[in-house]
């Protein structure tokens, strides 16, 4: 018997594979489904997690499950650069003449004794001179973190990794956002830990809800900026949730890789010190291609405990990438980058603004990133599929969303990539489709 939900989901991806059920097509509500096939709803509500699972199905909230109007994006989500003609899947900020300025920041590592230097192994700790840089560049909102609680990984998504393997043990829980940065989801998977989704609002993270998902080992945040959902914790919901990891004796891993388009607002890490692991990376700030990833431990014992798992892990990063940081932290270079993204960043959520004013849209103005509240009928599976028809590749909520909860019908926009003229046709494309049906433009019917 316990079987039965798995041969029915079976079942049910056959009739998807030869058409029976077509793409956006709306699957019977669970109660109903359950009286047809003589089973108890409980069964049916395992077998269309399972076809949600297997990327056949998408689940909205309030509108039921539907067959995928699109291909499931290859795992991990998110992770790698699409191929759509315009990209606002994934946030790659790139300035012109970014190259030539970071390239006058190497011409020292082509001394040969430099660069045999910068060839050989590195210690996770780097060195001393770095941290002290690094500290300089992370400094916000009037707080600036020890140099010597930093440690230096491969990238953000490295730095991420080893903090959560430290905290976190295997067959544990892991508190996170509802919504949230969807390779998090993955990490956990490879590392054992259930990730447990906590409620958020326009605030972000509700600091109650960290208390009614107990037994917890960790939370992970992201209060400046968040992705998807472009809300940026106020500082009183701060100060709330610093009280609760210290109330319940939790550590927060806080995701600051957004963090320097804030420069006016500290960090979690500034009113928790001693319960936060703060993680950051130069991947958006300078450049995605050669990044360098930051680990603020709250203590030695947590520090060491990353620090092992950077090394065990292949986490670390490489003495040639740390010899280049320093260079571009040195000369001012990776500042005057970060200050000239908040620009690029502000002016695309203006064009942003323009183009789809009317619509409900939720972001932070110094955001490379919104959150788009999709107007009915649009489901998010069947926008994404028209976007696509058109050239341009979106994501929808449901990548984001963790545990088998339904997503809203949202959409968030990447708008880092492109170049800007091309961001606002590709904007007003998009307006035109919400303005208009499905069918309107040539996609499934529900």
């Amino acid at each position: 018997m316990n079987d039965d939900f798995r041969r029915l989901a079976d079942r049910l991806a056959a009739e998807i594979a030869d058409g029976t059920l077509r793409p956006g097509e709306r699957l019977p509500p669970q109660r109903r489904f359950a009286r047809r096939e003589g089973i108890a709803p409980s069964t049916a509500s395992r077998v269309y997690a399972e076809l949600i699972r297997r990327g056949l199905a998408v689940g909205e909230v309030g509108r039921g499950t539907f067959v995928r109007a699109t291909a499931p994006a290859p795992e991990p989500a998110l992770a790698e650069p699409g191929g759509a003609r315009v990209d606002l899947e994934l946030n790659f900020p790139v300035l012109p003449g970014q190259a030539q300025t970071l390239a006058a920041g190497l011409q020292r590592l082509l001394r040969a004794d430099v660069l045999d230097a910068a060839l050989r192994p590195a210690a996770v700790a780097g060195e001393a001179g770095l941290r002290a840089a690094a500290a300089g560049l992370l400094a916000r909102g009037g707080w600036s973190p020890e140099p010597g609680r930093l440690l230096f990984a491969a990238g953000g998504r490295q730095a991420i990794a080893a903090a959560l393997a430290a905290l976190v043990p295997a067959g544990e829980r892991l508190g996170v956002e509802r919504f949230t940065y969807p390779v998090i989801k993955g990490i956990a998977a490879r590392l054992g830990i259930t990730p447990v989704p906590l409620a958020v609002d326009e605030e972000g993270l509700v600091p109650e809800a960290v208390a009614g998902a107990l037994p917890l080992r960790a939370v992970y945040c992201q209060p400046a900026l968040h992705n998807p959902l472009g809300t940026t914790m106020p500082p009183g919901r701060r100060a709330e949730l610093a009280e609760a990891l210290r109330r319940h004796g939790l550590y927060a891993v806080e995701d600051a890789i957004y963090g320097f388009l804030r420069p006016d607002l500290p960090p979690l890490a500034a009113l928790a010190p001693e319960r936060t692991v703060l993680v950051d990376s130069l991947s958006k700030r300078v450049a995605p291609g050669l990044t360098l990833g930051f680990v603020l431990a709250p203590d030695e014992p947590r520090r060491s405990a990353i620090a092992a798992a950077l090394r065990t892990g292949g986490w670390a990063a490489a003495r040639f990438a740390l010899r280049a940081a320093g260079e571009w932290l040195g000369d001012g270079t990776a500042a005057a980058l970060g200050e000239a993204k908040r620009a690029d960043a502000a002016e695309r959520q203006r064009i942003r603004a323009e183009r789809l004013a009317g619509f409900r849209i939720r972001a932070d103005p110094a955001a490379y990133h919104c959150w788009w509240e999709l107007p009915a009928p649009w489901r998010a599976d069947t926008f994404v599929a028209a976007a696509a028809r058109h050239g341009i590749a979106l994501t929808p909520a449901a990548a984001f969303a963790v545990g088998p909860a339904h997503a809203p019908a949202a959409v968030r926009l990447a708008l880092g990539s492109p170049p800007k003229d091309t961001l606002a046709r590709a904007l007003d494309t998009l307006a035109g489709l919400a303005h208009g049906t499905p069918e309107d433009s040539g996609g499934p019917v529900e």
